[in-house]
């Protein structure tokens, strides 16, 4: 293990860092590597198979047309060297340079021939030169042809500066051998020629079927184009809640085709999905108007309930300690029982999208107000808000805005023990008033985090109730904050829980705040 002070904490720093660089680098090309689409992909395939179908076809042709014209060459030197092994004059050749000359002096010689005459150790050599002279063959091209053998078969020779010839070795005597070549020049010119012509050919043709074949693969994939767009918008659809309209549909034609039978199923997927969604609106129809039937049904009863028990216990007479106590129990479940009534209620008539009261509110005042409530009930938590100078004024619905407050309030009073400091913070952000509670409670599970907002959701064990809960406290938060167009949000660890809402704010100066007067922070214990 190295320390800043060892000699080579530097190089292990050094190292790291440029680990972290190229990390960080592959991780960046990676990102800007696009991935290739399916256009892209078979357009790629098509171009694989033309070339390698070009090439195969290309070599073959090539090949062919070099071998024919090698062929056709042979059979000229064949009658070449008949026709001067015919005029070969008789006897051992005592100057080869003239039995050469007499070779290449026959009629119908062509141009560039190379004849070689080897007469025991002697060796001459002569080539028709272009303007028709019988011109020395020099030495490399007279010893390359010399060592043909005499096996009457062309064989392929270089023959030094003048190229690459067909050479064909015919012995005339036993130690006499007459060497006859024609010139390859015109042969690998014309390979060549065929050659760069199918190349060219080719990747003309190549480039042709790409521009083709992209205009039909993209006609053959617009209708997957087409699902994938609907897919795309069906994607962007609040599904989650409300009626939903759900009448996007791919415009294909069921031909038979892989392509045009998934358009088709898609489309009776996209029709069953609206179908579930327009049950499941109706069956949460039903729920919200039972829930809010029975919650304001249930009000009445409840009422009465509680005015009866209140009437028993403000009774003159004498009554047992017991039914005393069974009185005021039937009294607390009472009003018990009427909170969460309300609660219900006031979730169903938000489910049902019923607007709320829009008139500026001093959500200053609200928070101040609130607060003063929560320190009456919970005279053991440490207590403290804080405003700023310039007024924070919103839009909305009063009694459910201060309700907000109240609910986030209660729930610090209620889960955090005796002694926790909650503060309660409202600031101005751009165009949003921001509203804070936090405490330095034992903290928010992280199971629980994700489910917090959710109709009935309680804490367990590690944030201890001393007082009933209803578990729609938060619930109500949330449906509130969002019927005012605005977020409500949580972070929590041990000893830090805050819990934010986001208001947007208003640009008309509202009323005054109740801390106008007063500093910018208050606090109360």
């Amino acid at each position: 293990m190295t320390h800043p002070g060892d000699p080579g904490y530097a190089a292990v720093s050094r190292a790291e860092a440029q680990a972290d660089e190229t990390g960080t680098t592959t991780d960046a090309a990676r990102r800007r590597r696009r991935p290739w689409t399916l256009h892209r992909r078979l357009l790629a395939i098509v171009a694989v198979l033309l070339i390698a179908v070009s090439a195969v076809i290309g070599v073959i042709s090539v090949a062919v047309f070099h071998t024919t014209s090698v062929g056709r060459l042979d059979a000229s030197l064949r009658e070449t060297a008949s026709r001067a092994t015919d005029a070969a004059p008789p006897g051992f050749p005592t100057d080869p340079r003239s039995t050469v000359l007499e070779f290449l002096r026959v009629p119908g010689q062509p141009v560039g021939t190379l004849g070689v005459l080897v007469a025991g150790e002697s060796v001459a050599g002569v080539y028709i030169s272009e303007s028709g002279e019988l011109i020395d063959a020099g030495t490399q091209a007279t010893s390359a042809l010399a060592a043909v053998p005499p096996d009457g078969d062309p064989h392929t020779v270089t023959a030094g500066d003048l190229g690459d010839y067909r050479a064909l070795a015919v012995q005339t005597q036993p130690e006499v051998r007459s060497v006859l070549a024609l010139p390859l020049t015109d042969v690998n010119a014309q390979t060549t020629q065929l050659a760069i012509t199918v190349a060219i050919v080719a990747a003309g043709g190549l480039v042709l079927a790409l521009a083709i074949g992209s205009v039909v693969v993209r006609r053959a994939l617009s209708p997957l184009s087409e699902v994938t767009a609907t897919a795309q918008r069906v994607s962007e659809l609040p599904l989650d809640r409300g009626d939903v309209a759900l009448a996007e549909r791919v415009p294909v034609d069921d031909d038979g085709t892989e392509v045009g039978r998934l358009g088709t199923a898609f489309n009776r997927m996209l029709g069953h999905v609206a179908s579930a969604l327009t049950a499941r609106e109706q069956s949460e129809q039903k729920v919200r108007r039972f829930v809010a039937d029975a919650s304001h049904e249930l009000r009445t009863p409840l009422a009465s309930i509680r005015g009866y028990a209140e009437l028993t216990r403000l009774h003159g007479g004498e009554l047992p300690p017991d039914v005393v106590h069974a009185i005021g129990r039937i009294e607390s479940e009472s009003v018990r029982m009427t909170e969460l009534v309300e609660d219900l209620l006031l979730l169903a008539r938000l489910d049902e999208g019923r607007e709320l009261a829009s008139v500026p509110v001093d959500l200053g005042r609200v928070v101040v107000e609130a607060l003063g409530d929560a320190q009456a009930a919970g005279p053991d938590h440490d207590w403290e808000v804080r405003l700023p100078d310039a007024p924070t004024t919103v839009v909305g619905d009063e009694p459910r805005l201060r309700q907000v407050v109240m609910n986030l309030l209660a729930n610090a009073r209620v889960h955090t023990p005796e002694g926790t400091s909650v503060v309660a913070a409202l600031e101005r952000e751009g165009d949003e008033v921001v509203l804070t509670v936090e405490d330095d409670g034992p903290g928010i599970p992280p199971q629980l985090a994700e489910t917090l907002f959710e109709r009935f959701a309680r804490g367990d064990s590690s944030r201890s109730r001393r007082a009933g809960s209803t578990g729609l406290g938060l619930a109500i938060v949330r449906a509130v904050v969002e019927a005012h167009q605005g977020e409500v949000s949580v972070e929590s660890e041990p000893g830090a829980t805050r819990f934010t809402v986001r208001l947007p704010a208003t640009t008309e100066r509202g009323s005054a705040h109740a801390s106008a007067s007063s500093p910018s922070v208050e606090r109360a214990r």
